[in-house]
């Protein structure tokens, strides 16, 4: 099975690198970019074959390691 987690920052929490990319976008000519936020992409490839233990595995990943969940939010699917 493959999971596929999204992580980004909650709102209200300051993202510097995404004004950096937005100053970037303005520099290169792209006008009219209100505002960027940026987040994390990451895949696992699971050994598991029972969904229900695959999400469980998947969440207690994301809590235990891959998400700050004091100032990200998480969302991740499970294909397989």
């Amino acid at each position: 099975m493959k999971a596929r987690i999204k992580i980004t920052l909650k709102n209200g929490v300051l993202d510097p690198q995404g004004k950096a990319i937005a100053h970037a976008l303005g520099s290169l000519g792209f006008a009219g970019i209100d505002d960027v936020r940026q987040g994390k992409y990451i895949e696992v490839q699971l050994a598991e074959t029972d969904p229900a233990k695959a999400r469980e595995a998947v969440e207690r990943m994301c809590k235990d390691l891959l998400a700050n969940t004091v100032i990200e939010n998480y969302a991740y699917e499970i294909e397989g």
